[in-house]
């Protein structure tokens, strides 16, 4: 299947204000369908429950009705996620959802990057491994936070990963409209005025413009990621994403008439 995304590295802002919401539909539904003929059931969903999410999730099902997805909790989830999580995997069986047991106390209160490397980082990892994941698809947007602007749609992640972003050209109104068109389920969180959802001791509703605001406030990591964007998640040992040789990166994924090596960047 061929796929054409006519992109360079700086026109992301363009394309979130030239394409109207029709063309990001369909546009996200092709990134989808090139990653599932590509990768087969090796390309995954991983699914934050979050209203992102559950828009990649709705197009990946109506793309390939056998998508398999995982979904990351830990003991800190508030009780209105935990619900919706388990109605969601009674309805989706091809969810598995992994968590860490490890007691690691009030963590978040002293050392949240560690907190969130144990409840969050490692699960996602373990995801990847089992699930024999070569492809994760993920809910990204552009115009999300200061720390998500630089992502492209096809990323090269980490040794034998690639990391799909069907939605990064998506704005906030534009994912509540799909919600809203397709009758999209989301958690009932959003309801209590919040705009991205986390633990419970590192999520607080705020009136800020940022959408992830709320999240790890008064703390280094305000606004900022729990890590699993941050990373590689194959690499048998700690590496250095940018010395990684592009020879080294799935080059299988790039194929003469499929996409161009200039469509996939690193991150």
């Amino acid at each position: 299947m061929s796929i054409e995304l006519e992109i360079e590295k700086d026109d992301l802002t363009e394309l979130v204000n030239k394409l109207h919401f029709g063309e990001k539909v369909e546009r996200a539904k092709k990134l989808l369908e090139w990653s599932f003929d590509k990768f087969g059931d090796k390309s995954v969903v991983a699914n934050s429950l979050g209203k992102d999410s559950m828009v990649v999730w709705d197009l990946a099902v109506k793309v390939n009705p056998d998508v398999r997805g995982f979904i990351v909790t830990t003991k800190y989830k508030p009780a209105e996620t935990i619900t919706f999580m388990n109605d969601l995997v009674d309805e989706y069986p091809s969810l598995k959802v992994f968590k860490s047991d490890q007691d690691i106390g009030p963590l978040y209160e002293t050392d949240p990057d560690k907190c969130c490397q144990i409840l969050k980082v490692e699960p996602v990892i373990q995801a990847v491994h089992e699930m024999n994941v070569e492809c994760w698809i993920t809910g990204l947007r552009c115009t999300e936070g200061r720390t998500r602007t630089d992502y492209k749609e096809i990323e090269k992640r980490d040794h034998d990963l690639i990391k799909l972003n069907p939605i990064l050209l998506f704005k906030e109104r534009e994912i509540w409209q799909y919600l809203a068109q397709y009758q999209v389920k989301v958690n009932p969180l959003y309801a209590e005025g919040y705009r991205s959802l986390g633990c419970s001791p590192c999520t607080v509703i705020t009136t800020d413009d940022n959408e992830r605001a709320g999240r790890w406030l008064n703390t280094s990591k305000c606004g900022g990621e729990c890590g699993i964007h941050t990373q590689p998640l194959k690499a048998v040992t700690n590496v250095d994403v940018d010395a990684i040789k592009e020879e080294d990166i799935h080059p299988e994924a790039v194929t003469a008439g499929e996409i161009s090596e200039s469509d996939i960047e690193d991150r």
